[in-house]
C-alpha cells in the first residue's frame, strides 16, 4: 500500500463528501459535479493517474477508476496486438482480489476499476478508511501493472514475459 497520510477522525458521509475531504487533505485539486462524481489527478511513480469516482444513489454503488493514461487503440497494429492486449488483462485480473483492469472500446484507454456497495439501514456513507482504501488499492494496482501494458504496448512483449519482466522484486537501493 501506498504510504498516504490521512486524518481517520472524519464521520463517515455521503460518499462523494468524504472523497472530496479526502481529496481535500492531501491537497489535490479535484472537479466534482455535484453528488454523483468527483475526479482528481495523482501523480504516481510511472504515470499521472485520474482517479473517477462515480456514485449510483439508485443502485447505492460507488465506482471507482483509476485511468492509467495509456491508450492501447493508439499502439494496435505496432508492436501490439489486440490478442496481446486481452490475454495481458486476463493475466493480470487473475491475480487481483479487487477491481479489475480493462480497456474501454470507445477510446482504448486503459483503466483499474472496482466497486462498492454502500447499502445498509442508514444512508449510505463512506469512512475516511474506506476512502483511503480505495484510493491506496486504485493506486497501488495501476502502480504493479503499469510496466506490464509498457511491456506489450510500446515494448513488444508477450503478455507472459511482459508479466514476468515487471513482477521482479527488488530489494536495496542502487
Amino acid at each position: 500500500m501506498t504510504s498516504l497520510q490521512f486524518d481517520t477522525g472524519a464521520e463517515p458521509s455521503a460518499p462523494i463528501d468524504m472523497l472530496e475531504h479526502y481529496f481535500s487533505s492531501h491537497d489535490w485539486a479535484f472537479q466534482r459535479d455535484g453528488d454523483e462524481e468527483i475526479v482528481t489527478t495523482v501523480k504516481g511513480c510511472w504515470s499521472d493517474y485520474e482517479l473517477r469516482a462515480l456514485w449510483r444513489e439508485e443502485d447505492k454503488v460507488l465506482q471507482f477508476i483509476a485511468l492509467t493514461g495509456i491508450n492501447a487503440l493508439a499502439a494496435m497494429g505496432e508492436p501490439v496486438t489486440r490478442a496481446n492486449l486481452f490475454e495481458s488483462l486476463a493475466l493480470i485480473n487473475e491475480q487481483l482480489w479487487i477491481g479489475h483492469f480493462e480497456q474501454w472500446s470507445a477510446d482504448g484507454a486503459i483503466l483499474f476499476r472496482h466497486a462498492v456497495l454502500l447499502d445498509g439501514p442508514d444512508e449510505p456513507s463512506l469512512s475516511m478508511t474506506q476512502a483511503h482504501a480505495l484510493v491506496d488499492a486504485a493506486i497501488d494496482e495501476c502502480e504493479r501493472y503499469y510496466p506490464v501494458f509498457q511491456f506489450v504496448v510500446w515494448g513488444g512483449k508477450s503478455p507472459r514475459d511482459a508479466l514476468a519482466s515487471a513482477m521482479v522484486e527488488t530489494e536495496g537501493e542502487a
